[in-house]
């Protein structure tokens, strides 16, 4: 994986698309640039935003999500450059080449999405508690433990439990020295 968002060679595609796209809009005229060229110009530049986006997200659910998003910008930009083509804005050999360079994207954002899927489960952290035999009617201990007919609790240590205030009444109450250890 690359080190930074810059160094990611399909960033570096969406960056060149959509450098692409804004030198050919901003010769349009006023009109065309802003029904079409806009729209067109944002929608490419939100492939490559959407990529550095995902790149910047740590939890890989996140990092799936935001390559969806450049992938649907993707087939808005391809929406754009067929209404562009249709209203004779651009050329067809113009709107063909970055037809062309965006399906080229589209097919490496899935195979980038694929491989952040399978990064993600591969590393999974397995957390495993060990494992610890339960005591049985036969274990000793338990066993001993069982027949012991010794109360946890004396009867003067239950009358004082009982005697505790719950509702936050008698904070100065003291225990009684024969309890504290």
């Amino acid at each position: 994986m690359a080190t930074r968002f810059e160094d990611l060679r399909i960033l570096r595609m969406a960056e060149e698309v959509a450098d692409g796209v804004w030198k050919v809009v901003i010769t349009w005229g006023p009109f065309a640039r802003d029904v079409v060229g806009q729209q067109m110009a944002r929608a490419a530049d939100s492939v490559g935003a959407n990529i550095a986006e995902s790149y910047g997200r740590y939890h890989y659910g996140d990092r799936l999500q935001f390559l969806y998003y450049a992938r649907g910008s993707v087939f808005e930009t391809k929406y754009w450059l067929n209404r562009a083509l249709a209203r004779g804005l651009m050329p067809p050999p113009t709107t063909q080449k970055f037809a062309n360079s965006l399906s080229d994207l589209a097919l490496k954002l899935n195979l980038f999405a694929r491989s952040i899927k399978q990064q993600r489960t591969e590393k999974q952290p397995q957390i495993r508690e060990t494992t610890v035999p339960y005591a049985t009617v036969s274990d000793p201990l338990l066993t001993t433990f069982l027949e012991d007919d010794t109360p946890l609790f004396t009867d003067q240590e239950i009358a004082f439990l009982a005697a505790l205030p719950t509702d936050g009444e008698g904070e100065d109450w003291e225990i009684d020295e024969r309890l504290r250890d």
